[in-house]
């Protein structure tokens, strides 16, 4: 899974003042994104997958695919906290062109460890593509422990997780413990660079929709071990990334790439468009980036 090192770009879904799909800017944004990233996330959280129906979410795929130039992997999301739904999900999903299913953590039902172990189990088990693990305890209000990780790590159809919990301690458990084979993926743009030298592989990223030369950078400095130029690149995320989750994601991100000439900012509720005082400290940062 290789072709799953570097960065990944949780893609935005951009929407008209309707709410209806752009998708001539979602067009955009793939044609600027593959620039710098090495494959796409099609449905992950910063796609607004819970405001979606299911067939939005099948014609948005159906579009990266078709005009994904540089066939660049698809990573698709299909998660939830109702197990036999996702099963249901994954065997509903038309996954042909997509290289690994990115799945979260169940949420609000706070299961025990051993019922997100047995969880993914099933998951894995049902899925024709290979897993990525989602942890992000800021969304789930339950930890998918470095012990639970490794444990599914030696499911022969688990091949890494996405870690969004900020916390190395447990990251630099995993990286330990893991088989090599096994990704450690960060979630959390401003601990790409740390997560690389502790031996993650790359990111899956929100600021890459507007900053995929960055990540690119970062990257290529990272794997050549030159970690005194991957810092400056890691640098230019500092003040912007706090902005991109004041008002929830993707707002400040899509504020971004309305900057960018890439969407108009809007999003689904019970998500709203950037207020104009972080409209103004999102343009004020993106003037020097």
């Amino acid at each position: 899974m290789r072709q799953l090192y570097g960065t990944g770009v949780a893609l935005v879904t951009p929407f008209n003042e309707d709410k209806s799909i752009d998708f001539a800017s979602l067009r955009k944004l793939i044609t600027h994104t593959a620039k710098g990233v090495d494959y796409f996330v099609v449905m992950g959280t910063t796609g607004e997958s819970a405001t979606l129906t299911e067939e939005e979410k099948t014609e948005i795929l159906a579009f990266v695919k078709k005009n994904n130039a540089k066939k660049l992997p698809i990573v698709y999301g299909i998660g939830g906290n109702n197990t036999q739904h996702v099963l249901e999900q994954l065997h509903a999903t038309n996954l042909s062109g997509v290289t690994a299913v990115l799945s979260v953590s169940p949420y609000y039902n706070k299961p025990s460890q051993e019922g997100i172990y047995q969880h993914f189990v099933k998951v894995a088990d049902a899925s024709p593509k290979p897993i990525i693990l989602y942890n992000v305890p800021g969304r789930t209000s339950s930890n998918l422990t470095a012990q639970t990780t490794l444990r599914l790590s030696k499911h022969e159809n688990i091949i890494g997780i996405k870690e969004a919990s900020g916390n190395l301690e447990q990251c630099m458990a995993i990286s330990k413990g893991k088989p090599k084979s096994f990704m450690l993926i960060s979630g959390d743009d401003l601990l790409t660079l740390p997560m690389y030298s502790i031996g993650g592989v790359g990111a899956i990223s929100v600021l890459a929709n507007a900053l995929p030369q960055v990540f690119k950078k970062m990257k290529e400095f990272a794997f050549a071990g030159n970690y005194s130029k991957a810092q400056l690149e890691a640098f230019k995320l500092l003040e912007i990334n706090g902005p991109m989750y004041e008002e929830g994601n993707p707002v400040g991100v899509k504020h971004l790439l309305k900057l960018m000439g890439i969407g108009n900012g809007e999003v689904r509720l019970p998500l709203v468009k950037a207020s104009k005082n972080l409209s103004k400290k999102i343009e004020q940062i993106a003037s020097h980036i």
